[in-house]
C-alpha cells in the first residue's frame, strides 16, 4: 500500500528526476570495485564531517580486519584491545537472542506472578512496583542487558557484506567514543523479554521497555550510512496487551544522546516503529547536551513511523532531503520540537495519507524556534510551519531556528526525493 502512494508522487516527476538523479546517485554508491569497509565520509557531508573527519577504521592493517558470521564472533571482534583502526565485516544475520527469552530468566521469575501480582486491581495505580517478582524481573533484565549489548571502540567501521547482513535483537553502543562508521546493515530492533510495568506512567500506566538498535551516546564523528532499521518479524501489532496496555518489547531504533556531538545519518531506512530517533534524552541535560547534539539527517527513507522522526532536544539538527511516507492517521508527528532545539528542516519530502493533516508534521513539547523551508507535501511546496500554527493554534511555534546549514555535499529538489530516496536507502543498496 505505502509503494503505491509513492508511486503516484514519483510518477508525476519524471522531468525533475531526469534531471537531479544522476548527482545524488553518486552518494548513493560507492565507486565501482571500491571496498565498503574502506569507505570514508566526503568531505562537508553533515556534522561528522566537522574538524577532523569520521573515517572509521578505513585504514585498519590486515590483522584487525575482522569476519563475524556470529554474534560471539561480532563480540568479540570488538573486545580485541587497542583503539588502532579496525574493521568489521558482518557476513549473514547475527542474532543476540538465538536462545529465547528463557536463558535469561533469574530463578524465581514467573510473568504469570507478575501479572497477578502488580494487577491494578491489585496493586492500584499509585505507586510504582516493587516486590519479589519486580526484582526478579530486574535481576532477569540485567542478564538480557549484558547479552544483548556490546560497546563499538573508537576508529570502528562495523559494516554488512553483501545485501543480506544484519543484526536481530542486538543493541550497538557508541559511547564515549571517536570516529566510528556502521553502515549496510538490517538491524532488526532488539525485543525487551522484560518490560516493566509502572502504574504512574499516564492516567492508565504503561509497560516500559528497553535496548535501542543503536545508541550513539558521549561519542563524536559518527557515521551512520545505507543501514535498515524495522521492527521485522516481530511488529508492534504483534505483541500482547497486558492491563489495557500494550506490552510494549520495543524501544527506539536510533538514539543520540548525553553528550554525543558530530553524527551524520545518512541513506538508512526506519520502517514500522513507534519511537524511532530520539536526539536529547531529557530537559534536564543542558550541562552536558548544550552546544551539542549536532546532527545531520539526509536522504533517509522514514516509512509508517508514528513519531520521533527525529524528537530532538538542544541540537543543532540538519534535516534536509529525506522522505516521510505516512499512511494512516495513526501517525503522530515527525518533527518533534523540545527543549533549546534548533531544527532546520530543508526541502524534505512527505507522502501523507488522505486523512492525516500536514500541520501535524511538527509537535511542539517545549517552545524552540524552527526553520522549515522548500518542503512538499504529496508532491507540491507546503509552509510546513504556518500550516502547523493555523492547524494547531494551541501549540503555535516560533520561526528562525538561527543558524544556516553549510555542511552538505549536494542537495536535491524535494520533487526528485521520493524516488531517490526508495531507490537508494536501506541496506543492501551499495552492494
Amino acid at each position: 500500500m505505502n509503494r503505491r502512494i509513492r508511486r503516484g508522487v514519483v510518477a508525476a516527476t519524471a522531468l525533475t528526476l531526469a534531471v537531479t538523479a544522476p548527482a545524488a546517485a553518486a552518494h548513493a554508491a560507492p565507486r565501482p570495485g571500491a571496498d565498503p569497509a574502506r569507505a570514508t565520509l566526503p568531505a562537508g557531508d553533515g556534522w561528522a564531517s566537522e574538524g577532523t573527519g569520521t573515517t572509521g577504521g578505513a585504514a585498519a592493517v590486515a590483522s584487525r580486519v575482522f569476519t563475524a558470521t556470529t554474534w560471539a564472533e561480532f563480540r568479540a571482534a570488538l573486545a580485541v584491545p587497542g583503539t588502532e583502526p579496525r574493521i568489521v565485516k558482518v557476513v549473514g544475520t547475527l542474532n543476540a537472542t538465538a536462545a529465547g527469552c528463557a536463558a535469561f530468566e533469574a530463578p524465581g521469575y514467573d510473568f504469570a506472578r507478575y501479572l497477578a501480582d502488580y494487577d491494578p486491581a491489585v496493586w492500584g495505580y499509585e505507586n510504582v512496583v516493587s516486590g519479589p517478582q519486580e526484582d526478579l524481573r530486574a535481576a532477569s533484565a540485567t542478564a538480557q542487558g549484558k547479552a544483548v549489548k556490546v560497546g563499538v571502540p573508537a576508529n570502528t567501521t562495523i559494516v554488512g557484506v553483501g545485501r543480506h547482513a544484519g543484526i536481530t535483537g542486538g543493541s550497538l553502543q557508541v559511547q564515549g567514543v571517536d570516529n566510528v562508521v556502521v553502515r549496510n546493515l538490517t538491524l532488526e530492533s532488539p525485543l525487551d523479554c522484560f518490560p516493566q510495568w509502572d502504574p504512574t506512567d499516564g492516567a492508565t500506566g504503561a509497560w516500559n521497555s528497553e535496548y535501542d538498535s543503536l545508541v550513539v551516546y558521549g561519542s563524536t564523528h559518527v557515521w551512520i550510512d545505507h543501514n535498515t532499521f524495522t521492527d521485522g518479524s516481530r511488529p508492534d501489532s504483534s505483541l500482547p496487551t497486558h492491563f489495557g496496555e500494550l506490552y510494549q518489547q520495543h524501544d527506539g531504533e536510533l538514539d543520540v544522546v548525553r553528550g554525543a556531538d558530530l553524527v551524520t545519518v545518512s541513506w538508512n531506512v526506519f520502517t514500522d516503529h513507534d519511537k524511532t530517533l530520539m536526539i536529547g534524552n531529557s530537559d534536564s541535560a543542558g550541562a552536558t547536551d548544550r552546544g551539542r547534539l549536532r546532527v545531520t539527517l539526509h536522504h533517509n527513507l522514514f516509512e509508517n513511523v508514528v513519531e520521533r522522526a527525529p524528537r530532538v532536544r538542544f541540537g543543532k539538527v540538519d534535516a534536509y532531503n529525506n522522505h516521510f511516507v505516512v499512511p494512516s492517521s495513526a501517525y503522530a508527528y515527525s518533527f518533534g520540537i523540545g527543549q533549546e532545539s534548533q531544527l532546520h528542516a530543508e526541502k524534505n519530502a512527505f507522502t501523507l495519507a488522505e486523512d492525516v493533516p500536514a500541520g501535524r508534521v511538527l509537535k511542539k513539547w517545549k517552545d524552540a524556534p524552527v526553520t522549515t523551508t522548500g518542503n512538499y507535501v504529496n508532491g507540491r511546496p507546503v509552509d510546513l510551519l504556518a500550516l502547523h500554527n493555523t492547524q494547531f493554534p494551541e501549540e503555535l511555534l516560533r520561526p528562525d531556528a538561527g543558524w544556516t546549514p553549510t555542511l552538505r555535499t549536494h542537495v536535491d529538489h524535494p520533487r526528485a526525493v521520493p524516488a531517490l530516496v526508495d531507490g537508494g536507502a536501506g541496506a543492501g543498496r551499495f552492494c
